[in-house]
């Protein structure tokens, strides 16, 4: 019962997950985080498998920061970032063991100066998009998304369009996620925004 949102404004991106870790129907923790930092202006949501989401969000990470440390502090670029990603899970997917995993990248290109948001299924299917959902979101938001997303949002038409899709989830969800963890990655880096 996991909910990612992703909306790709003008100048950002905004990446919403909810409080809630549950299991079946039961409401395990109401502060659990499913989001990583990978660098100063990439951010992973990750839904899936319990173990798996965790596991794979650490290992993607500290190969990020790796990367960066080998290469004197050289950021990968938020396509360098997904694609790594992909790769990770269709390789995984041809294991015996594959990660059960579906993410979201939300990044900001500093080179080209613009946001990406990278859609990334735990089959290893990759697309960059201007919104995107994982979980139940997708079921509930993806038409108001369709009906409402405009080329030019600025951060606050993004937020009020997030806040649109959560009272829509709100409403049809029959558990309470807890409310949600709400980011954006702009220009500046990734920083925590509290939806009134």
């Amino acid at each position: 019962m996991d909910i990612i949102l992703g909306i790709r404004v003008q100048d950002a991106t905004i990446i919403a997950t909810s409080k809630a870790a549950t299991r079946g129907i039961s409401i395990l923790k109401d502060t659990d985080d499913k989001t990583r930092e990978l660098n100063a202006h990439n951010l992973i949501a990750y839904t899936g498998e319990a173990g798996d989401t965790v596991q794979f969000a650490e290992y993607v990470q500290a190969n990020i920061q790796l990367y960066s440390m080998r290469e004197n502090d050289i950021e990968l670029s938020p396509l360098a970032t997904a694609s790594f990603v992909r790769n990770q899970l269709a390789t995984s997917i041809r294991s015996r063991k594959p990660y059960q995993v579906n993410c979201l990248i939300a990044g900001y290109d500093t080179k080209k100066d613009q946001p990406t948001l990278n859609w990334i299924d735990y089959l290893g299917t990759q697309v960059e998009l201007p919104y995107g959902a994982h979980g139940y979101a997708g079921f509930y938001t993806t038409s108001l998304l369709d009906k409402h997303y405009r080329k030019d949002m600025v951060v606050d038409d993004g937020l009020k369009l997030l806040k649109l899709c959560l009272k829509e989830l709100e409403t049809r969800m029959p558990i309470d996620f807890k409310g949600v963890y709400v980011k954006v990655v702009d220009k500046d880096g990734i920083r925590s925004v509290e939806l009134d």
